[in-house]
């Protein structure tokens, strides 16, 4: 069945090969002391997995955006998309299990064929689910009932904005999505998102425009709303703030800026103890588009497979094989324990 779930063979070794270059670009890079013995010194190395609670499932990596800081470097012209039986396998390992959350990501990940199937089925299983939504999907008329969908299977949506002045997320995220982001964001609200008492969850997430790490999570959220509510009218629950990872296409950004040197040396004078405890990985499994397991979204896109002696695929899934292992690890880890610290859920000190 591996054989099934996996690209071919040479397309395999071009994704390898990107994110070999990414990780070798990382490991040249002078830093005072490396994440391992940072880890070391809070006494939490070797890091290892707590169980897991949220099963992490990206559908793809095709977009209707091209956003410049996009770590799984996301657009129209991607391809890859999870096949029905890798889809068929993450149902099998919801349905056999306790896990208690279901999240979705791509790509936009309301562009898979399936997405409607995930979503109901999964809830009909009794699990939460999270949609992460880039928010200009819903105004393209092919995805315009996504938020009544989402609403009456009561899906939480972490919606991702980096700003609440338009200048900056169009910067961030192309011309004119300020905008399209508004609408969409009104119409979730209509459909109850956001809304005191609905039990609809909005909430939106926020990373720099920028080689520098986020503000404090907590402050930022009290002024957002204050803006979003008195600029646009538009109400959400929680703002999360997300570091940007040196990945990809903010990895690329770093390179040609001459910033990279710098922006590692930031992270690592701003390792948190208590952030480390709290990264998303120990809780998390992901799952990418072809079925392979890793630790993290952030793994995912450098190509860092599970440990060894854990399984390699979905397909192949093995709860106590699963729940203690052993976290791989690189120096893109900074990323989550600087500061506040980043996940999927923002800030984790």
């Amino acid at each position: 069945m591996m054989g099934k779930v996996l690209p071919t063979l040479q397309k395999r070794r071009a994704e390898l090969a990107s994110g070999r270059a990414q990780r070798a670009a990382l490991a040249g890079v002078p830093m005072a002391r490396s994440f391992e013995e940072s880890l070391e010194g809070a006494a939490l190395h070797p890091l290892r997995a707590t169980g897991i609670e949220i099963l992490q499932v990206n559908v793809g990596k095709k977009c209707n955006q091209t956003c410049t800081h996009c770590h799984v470097d996301a657009g129209p012209d991607r391809t890859e998309m999870m096949s029905d039986e890798v889809v068929d396998a993450v149902l099998d390992v919801l349905a056999s299990t306790d896990i208690p959350t279901l999240d979705i990501t791509g790509g936009a990940p309301e562009i898979h064929g399936r997405f409607d199937e995930l979503v109901v089925r999964a809830r009909k299983l009794g699990r939460h689910v999270i949609d992460r939504c880039n928010l200009t999907i819903v105004t393209l008329p092919n995805y315009k009932y996504l938020p009544e969908f989402l609403a009456e299977h009561e899906v939480e949506v972490v919606a991702s904005l980096p700003h609440f002045k338009g200048k900056q997320t169009d910067a961030q995220r192309g011309e004119g999505v300020f905008d399209q982001s508004l609408e969409a964001l009104r119409r979730f609200n209509d459909a109850g998102y956001g809304r005191e008492g609905s039990g609809l969850e909005l909430n939106l997430v926020t990373n720099p425009v920028g080689a520098f790490l986020p503000g404090d999570q907590a402050a930022m959220e009290v002024r957002w709303k204050r803006e979003m509510r008195m600029r646009y009218g538009i109400e959400f629950n929680n703002l999360y703030t997300i570091t940007n990872l040196p990945i990809s296409r903010f990895l690329e950004y770093l390179q040609e800026s001459g910033n990279l040197e710098h922006y590692m040396a930031k992270l690592v004078g701003a390792f948190n103890p208590a952030a480390a405890a709290g990264v998303m990985c120990r809780n998390t499994l992901s799952v990418g588009w072809d079925g392979v397991l890793y630790d993290c979204d952030f793994n995912q896109m450098l190509e860092l497979p599970l440990h060894p002696d854990a399984p390699r695929t979905i397909l192949d899934f093995d709860r106590a094989l699963l729940d203690n292992r052993e976290i791989v690890l690189g120096p893109h880890c900074f990323g989550c324990t600087a500061g506040g610290g980043s996940s999927c859920g923002g800030a984790t000190a």
